[in-house]
C-alpha cells in the first residue's frame, strides 16, 4: 500500500481546523490524505525537505505524490481528494490564474486570525484515526 498524501496546516488556527473539519468526512477515500499540524514534528521534518523557497513560506502544503504545493495550488487540489461532486469544481478552480488565486489566498491567510477562533487544541491528529 502507499502512503496516504500529506496536508500539512498550522494546527493553532481556527480556519485551518475548520478547513479539515470540513474536508475529512467528505474524503472520496478516507486513507488517501493526512492532516498534519505545520508546527509538530512530523510536519517540521516534512517541510526541513522542501526546497529553500517553500521552507519560507508561511502557508499550507500539500505534499501531493512527493511533491509539494503550496498556498492556492494546495488549497485547489484539495478537490480531487473529495467525492465527485466537489472534485467536479477542480476545472473551473484551477482555470483562475495562479497569481490572482494567492492574492486571494494571502488576503484570507493575513486576516485568518481575526476572523476565526483559535482551537484550544490541535484536532489533526485525531483525524487520521
Amino acid at each position: 500500500m502507499t502512503e496516504p498524501d500529506v496536508l500539512l496546516m498550522d494546527g493553532d488556527c481556527g480556519l485551518c481546523t475548520r478547513s479539515a473539519v470540513f474536508l475529512h468526512p467528505r474524503l472520496h477515500d478516507p486513507q488517501s490524505l493526512r492532516f498534519v499540524a505545520i508546527e509538530s514534528e512530523e510536519g517540521e521534518s516534512i517541510i526541513a525537505a522542501f526546497p529553500e523557497r517553500l521552507r519560507r513560506a508561511d502557508s499550507v502544503y500539500l505534499v501531493r505524490g512527493g511533491r509539494p504545493y503550496m498556498r492556492s495550488a494546495a488549497a485547489v487540489r484539495c478537490l480531487l481528494y473529495l467525492k465527485w461532486h466537489y472534485r467536479v469544481l477542480f476545472p473551473f478552480a484551477w482555470l483562475v490564474p495562479l497569481p490572482l488565486r494567492d492574492v486571494v489566498y494571502r488576503i484570507v491567510a493575513r486576516y485568518r486570525l481575526k476572523f476565526f477562533t483559535q482551537p484550544e487544541v490541535c484536532i489533526f491528529p485525531s483525524l487520521t484515526a
